[in-house]
């Protein structure tokens, strides 16, 4: 099946969960109500915005030769920064970064691809230097939603070659890997959430989902390359939820407290003897003045003017948080209606997307699509 991602491959992901049947029952008892959300406007408390860069052909991680220096390129993953970036890092670029034989490198940006790319070059025993022109939290990626979606607008369906199916395979799966070993971490940036994906109409109904916005071309289904890594989902009675819906399922999804995983990785990179400069480059030409003769381009979105990159594709994202609810632990997906929810600790995450924004690189802030999307959200409960 192809499908489109609406929202940041949230609501697909959970709606192509590994179904346990329409009419399965729970295998458990039947499960508490989730807390209600107190969904109103007047809680709302920030709205970001960021921009995903996405390449139809993928990820761009591949090294040239320029300004007499070797430049590893690692940026252009969509909406999948997070979600695939120790994979990326440790199969993708570590490989392209060791043919060098530097044993000092530089990494330019220092978002969710370069912090973590970063990292994995400290672990391979490398010294680092960090160049960027900001620091969490003022990065783009402190506006994704936190949920694990290493497909989440990667590539074009085009472009998904058998190689690229086998690469990206190998990179979730290590970036998986690399998640679950920071399970229990200090201040849990990383956890395992149950929640809720609701829709007007059955999962199983033909042209059922979501679609994309205008212009956007279709993707691969990737997430049944790594089926086995995500438990079945379950279908849910009316009496075992409080939604306003036909239809509910409920799933488990692992998910990042990004604030905190940020911190965690920039004390990290400091603690292992990197080194951070903040400096803004204007131009390729100015990598020429650095010390370090391997740099990791890991400017995302940035690599479209730094590098004249023209294949590159920004897909605007805006968020917003509602003041926390402690009480309030499970995600919430509405398929089809431009909604995601994810409970963090810094406050309630409600995702909104506009029709314009595929190709769209505007960050200023749209009120109205947060207040739509809060709305949304409390015509849920009953």
């Amino acid at each position: 099946m192809q499908r489109r991602h609406l929202i940041g491959a949230a609501s697909a992901w959970a709606a192509a969960w590994p179904l346990g049947g329409s009419a399965d029952p729970l295998p458990f008892a039947s499960p508490a109500l989730p807390a209600r959300i107190r969904a109103s406007v007047d809680r709302v408390i920030d709205i970001g915005v960021c921009t995903r860069p996405f390449r139809l052909q993928g990820p761009r991680i591949e090294s040239e030769r320029l300004f007499g220096k070797t430049v590893v390129h690692h940026y252009g993953h969509g909406g999948s920064g997070w979600s695939l970036s120790w994979g990326s890092a440790a199969i993708g670029a570590l490989p392209l970064i060791q043919a060098t034989g530097e044993r000092r490198i530089a990494v330019i940006g220092g978002g969710a691809i370069g912090l973590t790319t970063a990292r994995v070059a400290q672990q391979a025993g490398l010294r680092v230097r960090l160049y960027a022109r900001e620091r969490p939290p003022e990065v783009a990626s402190t506006h994704a939603t936190g949920m694990w979606t290493p497909d989440s607008r990667l590539c074009a369906l085009a472009a998904a070659t058998p190689a690229f199916e086998r690469r990206w395979e190998a990179m979730a799966r290590h970036a998986f890997r690399s998640y679950q070993q920071l399970l229990g971490a200090p201040g849990s940036p990383i956890e395992w959430r149950d929640g809720h994906v609701l829709s007007d109409t059955p999962f199983d109904a033909p042209g059922a989902g979501d679609h994309g916005l205008p212009g956007e071309p279709e993707y691969p289904d990737l997430m049944d390359l790594i089926a086995d890594l995500r438990p079945r989902s379950s279908p849910l009675r009316p009496d075992q939820h409080p939604f306003k819906v036909a239809h509910a399922r409920r799933f488990t999804q692992m998910v990042f407290h990004i604030r905190p995983y940020q911190r965690m990785l920039v004390e990290d990179f400091l603690r292992d003897g990197g080194e951070w400069i903040q400096r803004d480059f204007q131009h390729a030409r100015e990598l020429a003045t650095l010390p370090e003769r391997t740099l990791v381009n890991c400017t995302g979105y940035g690599a479209k003017a730094l590098f004249n990159d023209p294949l590159l594709i920004p897909v605007r994202g805006q968020t917003a948080r509602l003041i926390p609810q402690p009480e309030v632990t499970d995600l919430l997906v509405y398929r089809g209606h431009n909604l995601v929810v994810v409970p963090r600790r810094d406050g309630l995450l409600v995702q909104a997307q506009d029709p314009q924004d595929f190709n769209n690189p505007d960050h200023k802030v749209v009120r109205a699509l947060t207040d739509a999307a809060v709305q949304r959200l409390a015509s849920l409960f009953a």
